[in-house]
């Protein structure tokens, strides 16, 4: 049986390694919100081949499907 090639993992551009980020809870109120990073599940890593799917344009970071 061959063995599957390990994946790498490298740091979650979107929370840098964190799991969380904040944002602003709205203009009007410019109160701090934590968020749970969606791009790794909060778990501060992501694969390496799935960083490929990873683009960022005027809306931010997002990963493609």
């Amino acid at each position: 049986m061959a063995k599957e090639p390990k994946l790498k993992k490298i740091i979650c551009p979107r929370c840098r390694g964190n799991g969380f980020f904040k944002v602003k809870e709205s203009v009007e109120r410019q109160v701090d919100k934590v968020v749970q990073c969606p791009m790794c599940n909060s778990q501060g890593e992501v694969d390496e081949t799935k960083d490929s799917s990873i683009i960022m344009d005027a809306d931010g970071l997002h990963r493609m499907h």
